[in-house]
């Protein structure tokens, strides 16, 4: 029997998140960064869904308590960065039940190594009682995105890129990604966004919300720095035969004179909630609103993430889903 990752929307029994703890990753953001977070948790906490907060240590930990509900369970962990998305177990369904699965890590490209990050998705998945089947492949969560029936997108700026698995080709990745987490079909989007630290996780760009139904975003005005990265990612889920649907981007997002890459594709789908990333800009009602739409089983809200982004990332970077058995 072959495994299947199940689509973000399916039934989860928690949610896991980290915690930002490193001011060097957050000069001069650490607290707001928390602030988000902390906001967050307690929005999917207060959606009935159990959250499990991970944080460093005791001073992480009370700053953290400070800012949550009763309802958020906090989990003292060794972790590095707080991108769970990425250094999380990726859950799938097998012959026994659900499975973790954990790929090499190299720090994104080997830019970011941190303590912790190496070991943190194994034991969270054996703590949860699973088991966990490792892959020497290097790949992070975030570069992935399926819809349930084995198709999976991802970009050619990460998983091709030589500072992943030089010595893979295209061919040799769609198979290994068919072998352990039973994706038979591979649509392979361009460069992710503009100065994305993570080589262009394709979570920033473009997300399904159903079966064969891909949200990508639009540009938003003539200085929009992604326009041409969206219009070439929807050309080619056009070219493959995928639903599309377009949503408004945030426009041009900066700091410190430095092109950010805001997008509200980085939404976390929870069991009762959708929480979408804002940024201050225009669109960011917009964008929740289109967002909103294509889950109507559920609540949809907008946060404030500007903060978390600061750190190179967003809310669905920050967590990692536990699928209900």
């Amino acid at each position: 029997m072959s495994v299947l990752m199940p689509p973000e929307w399916a039934p989860q029994d928690w949610l896991w998140i980290g915690f930002p703890h490193l001011a060097e990753e957050w000069p001069g953001w650490l607290e707001p960064a928390q602030e988000q977070i902390a906001a967050f948790a307690n929005a999917v906490a207060d959606s009935g869904q159990e959250v499990r907060l991970l944080v460093r240590d005791d001073a992480n930990e009370a700053r953290a308590r400070s800012l949550v509900s009763e309802a958020v369970t906090l989990e003292r962990r060794a972790y590095g960065d707080i991108w769970l998305r990425d250094t999380g177990p990726l859950v799938v369904f097998g012959e026994d039940g659900r499975e973790a699965r954990r790929f090499a890590f190299n720090g994104w490209g080997e830019k970011y190594r941190m303590p912790g990050d190496l070991t943190i998705g194994a034991e969270l998945a054996r703590d949860a009682g699973l088991e966990v089947e490792s892959s020497s492949m290097i790949l992070e969560g975030g570069a992935v995105d399926g819809d349930g029936t084995g198709l999976v997108a991802t970009t050619e700026q990460c998983l091709l890129n030589p500072n992943r698995n030089p010595a893979m080709t295209r061919d040799a990745i769609e198979s290994e990604l068919s072998v352990t987490l039973g994706f038979d079909r591979v649509l392979w989007l361009g460069d992710g966004l503009i100065n994305d630290h993570t080589d262009g996780h394709v979570d920033n760009l473009a997300r399904f919300v159903g079966p064969n139904r891909l949200v990508v975003p639009e540009a938003t005005g003539d200085d929009d720095p992604n326009a041409e990265i969206y219009a070439d990612a929807a050309r080619r889920a056009e070219g493959f035969g995928v639903e599309l649907v377009r949503i408004p981007s945030p426009g041009r997002i900066t700091r410190d004179g430095e092109i950010e890459p805001a997008s509200y594709v980085n939404f976390a789908i929870t069991s009762n909630l959708v929480v979408v990333p804002t940024f201050g800009s225009p669109h960011d009602e917009a964008g929740v609103e289109a967002i909103a739409a294509r889950f109507p089983d559920r609540k949809t809200i907008g946060l404030r993430a500007e903060a978390v982004l600061a750190g190179g990332g967003g809310f669905h970077c920050a967590s990692q889903q536990m699928p209900s058995a």
